[in-house]
């Protein structure tokens, strides 16, 4: 089965169970900061059809350079719990008892600084379990690594004032109110949704969760030997651990199939980075291409394929930007909860800011996103879901560009409702430059289409203000601290 057949279900069932398929697609409508069910009265709605929308083609817009600034483990509403005018919330709902005695309950959010000092189980069986089959209660009963239930700590949001660079960014230009990650897992298939929309190896079983050899800070090819990956099957059974070593070259048919963005912009000749710690550095655990074999061994690889990821700032100042390049940060710019470090917001700004103030800016779009929910409650359920361990769970997504669409001129800040995953980052890069499709999600998810408006003039940009200087992060040296193991 082609992802591109990927089949719906209704519902999520316990693994060896029947899941039930349907053709039906649904709407969630939203009503102030509260979900409801859709029907009279709600405000507005997240459109259920995919693949509806879609950019001009190249030549038609006006960009010619997108960059991809991907941050980490942030539910949604973690991050914009009180934004105005999205699906927020500062109450969860958390189930209490057992059996015929199991009862939904609300709980109040606690506000908190970005930096704690704990890393929430978000693993595949810890989606499924806060997803509860749609009651969206489970975040409490999620077992943590240290095999205790997380109760109270999903339940949490940050402080605005500690993210003041995002708020200013969504409330100036874009921010999606609808964004879900492809799979409901972790960082590793994450990333690689990031860069193809899919993790599909064989016709029956994608890649899911990350690799059993996470702990030694490489995540690919430079895995240790005889490391696993997770996998799971198009009857949503978990196999943990008996899938091939995470590098193309072991899958399957050595991997032929399981193509990139980075195969359609070669055989097109469009340029491309992947500015990214290097391999055995903190950060350099999320470097999807060192899955990727032909990158890996070829000439690519420290080429596209960029360290220290701060290169991005050379590139802008040298007038070597690439038409297309994702940014991966440092584990301690992040906004990973276990970091103890503040610096991630002013880390995305400084890159912000230095296309904003380049000859850049004028055809360019920016989209800052988080890798997966890092374990932390948000309210709006995934749906329709899929027989690929999708959609996952809410994340942010922020577009910045002189194209944003904007609302007004007093309140330029646009707030899409339109459902997209990460197969729709996918698709807006290949309909920008034309490129065609890879047959996974970028076939049936909505294009970002929704965010921009082409036509209008160009928008001056202004500077984001920020706690740490791009200077500040120039002369940073590698935190070399312990990397994430989801």
């Amino acid at each position: 089965m082609l992802l591109t057949e990927r089949t719906i279900y209704s519902g999520i069932e316990q693994e060896g169970f029947p899941l039930k398929k349907s053709a039906l697609a649904f709407s969630i409508c939203l009503t102030g900061l509260s979900v409801t069910a859709c029907g009279g009265g709600a405000s507005s709605s997240f459109p259920a059809s995919k693949g509806s929308l879609s950019n001009p083609k190249s030549g038609s817009s006006p960009i010619g350079h997108i960059v991809v600034i991907v941050q980490e483990n942030r539910s949604f509403n973690d991050l914009f719990a009180t934004f105005p005018g999205v699906t927020g919330t500062t109450v969860g709902e958390q189930s209490i008892g057992h059996g015929k005695h199991k009862k939904t309950e609300p709980i109040q959010l606690t506000e908190t600084n970005l930096q704690t000092n704990r890393d929430l189980n978000h693993s595949y069986t810890s989606y499924r379990t806060a997803y509860d089959g749609g009651k969206m209660d489970g975040f409490n009963e999620i077992e943590s690594t240290s095999g205790q239930a997380e109760g109270k700590a999903p339940y949490q949001y940050v402080k605005p004032s500690e993210i003041t660079p995002y708020w200013t960014m969504a409330k100036e230009y874009g921010l999606a109110n609808a964004m879900f990650t492809t799979q409901g897992s972790s960082s590793f298939t994450a990333h690689q949704d990031l860069i193809r929309g899919g993790t599909e190896i064989d016709s029956s079983h994608s890649l899911i969760d990350d690799p059993a050899a996470g702990g030694s800070g490489v995540w690919g090819c430079d895995s240790p030997p005889r490391t696993k990956t997770s996998l799971i099957t198009t009857n949503l059974k978990l196999e943990k651990y008996v899938g091939p070593f995470p590098c193309t070259s072991d899958f399957p048919s050595s991997g032929s199939h399981y193509k990139t963005l980075r195969d359609l912009m070669d055989a097109q000749s469009i340029s491309w980075k992947y500015y990214t710690p290097q391999i055995g550095t903190s950060g350099g655990i999320w470097n999807a291409f060192d899955v990727i074999a032909p990158v890996r061994y070829g000439p690519e690889w420290g080429t596209n394929d960029s360290w220290p990821e701060k290169n991005v700032f050379k590139d802008i100042s040298d007038g070597a930007l690439p038409a297309v390049s994702w940014v991966i940060p440092d584990g301690n710019n992040s906004d990973h909860p276990d970091t103890g470090s503040d610096t991630g917001p002013s880390w995305v700004a400084s890159i912000v800011n230095a296309i904003g103030e380049s000859s850049y800016w004028n055809s360019t779009a920016i989209i800052i996103l988080w890798d997966d929910w890092g374990g932390f409650y948000d309210p709006v359920k995934p749906s329709p879901l899929d027989n690929q361990g999708g959609p996952g769970f809410r994340v942010a997504m922020i577009v910045v560009s002189p194209y944003a669409r904007e609302t007004s001129s007093s309140q330029p800040g646009y707030i899409s409702n339109t459902v997209y995953e990460f197969g729709s980052v996918v698709r807006f890069v290949e309909d920008t430059f034309n490129l065609g499709r890879l047959g996974t999600t970028d076939g049936t998810a909505n294009s970002l289409a929704d965010m921009f408006d082409f036509s209008q003039s160009p928008r001056s940009f202004q500077t984001i203000g920020s706690k740490y200087s791009r200077a500040y992060f120039l002369h940073q040296n590698p935190s070399g601290l312990p990397v994430d193991t989801q």
